[in-house]
């Protein structure tokens, strides 16, 4: 049956990729972008089953008016990916305020506003799934990502939380935790100057890890979109679908790390409570 997708950040990456891959196989599109003439060859190809507007998800009034319009012109929306976002790179001290506003306002809140503006849609129409893109960086941390981190721990959190409010209403989950992908996110990463104190620190190690290319890409942007497509014909929904084999070494790593650091503190944590 065909369905219906609301994609933000769909100009490059994983976003544009799921976008071509859904309309491919006969659904549509409702796309998203800040620069709408980036898709103009694809609405040539494919028509009425693409609809593009302008958006920018730091602009909350903005993301009420085009989800709202979306539903309006589409009727049925079934699935919801808040895809939109960028990195941003440097040691927390490095950063500049206005770095780190913009990098939370458009990763975490951009998210947030995206899912609390189509909930009432979904409600609506007696359910949908919203694929929440996230990061292997949802649940593991490398240094220089910090506010990147902050971001993706974060909307990790609500979305843990939003989905066992909605759950009653037929709204799924699923949180996409890719590792390091072959896509346009490196080139797009925001760098501040670097400070000489952090030359000789892991923060220094990856900053020319990254600018060597020593830093392993290995993700296929492709199979990620592929098994994005598949996770949605299961029900009920994953609640996380971890992409690439750095993904899944990385976390499974810290999660076992922190279940053991847990469990050693177990007598400690017991004894905490009242008498």
């Amino acid at each position: 049956m065909t369905k219906t997708w609301f994609i933000t950040g769909t100009s490059s990456g994983l976003g544009r990729i799921l976008a071509e891959q859904v309309l491919a196989r006969g659904d549509r599109v409702a796309a998203t972008l800040r620069k709408p003439g980036v898709l103009d060859a694809l609405k040539a190809e494919h028509g009425d089953r693409l609809w593009v507007e302008r958006l920018d998800v730091t602009d909350t009034s903005e993301v009420r008016r085009v989800v709202g319009k979306a539903f309006s012109d589409l009727g049925r929306i079934d699935v919801v990916v808040s895809n939109a976002g960028y990195g941003l790179f440097g040691a927390a001290e490095e950063l500049s305020d206005e770095q780190i506003r913009s990098q939370l306002e458009t990763n975490l809140v951009g998210s947030i506003q995206l899912i609390r503006a189509v909930l009432p849609h979904l409600r609506g129409q007696g359910g949908g799934r919203i694929l929440q893109v996230s990061s292997e960086g949802g649940q593991i941390a490398y240094p220089n990502f910090s506010l990147y981190h902050a971001t993706k721990w974060g909307i990790e959190g609500f979305v843990e939380a939003v989905s066992q409010e909605v759950a009653p209403f037929g709204i799924e989950f699923t949180l996409v935790e890719p590792g390091p992908t072959r896509t346009g996110f490196a080139e797009g990463i925001v760098q501040p100057p670097a400070l000489a104190i952090y030359d000789r620190t892991p923060s220094g190690d990856i900053r020319r890890a990254l600018k060597e290319g020593a830093f392993p890409i290995k993700g296929d942007a492709l199979k990620c979109v592929q098994a994005m497509l598949e996770s949605v014909s299961h029900s009920p929904a994953p609640k996380r679908l971890v992409l690439g084999r750095t993904a899944y070494a990385s976390i499974r790593a810290a999660l076992a790390s922190r279940l053991s650091a847990l469990d050693a503190q177990k007598e400690l944590a017991v004894a905490a409570d009242a008498d």
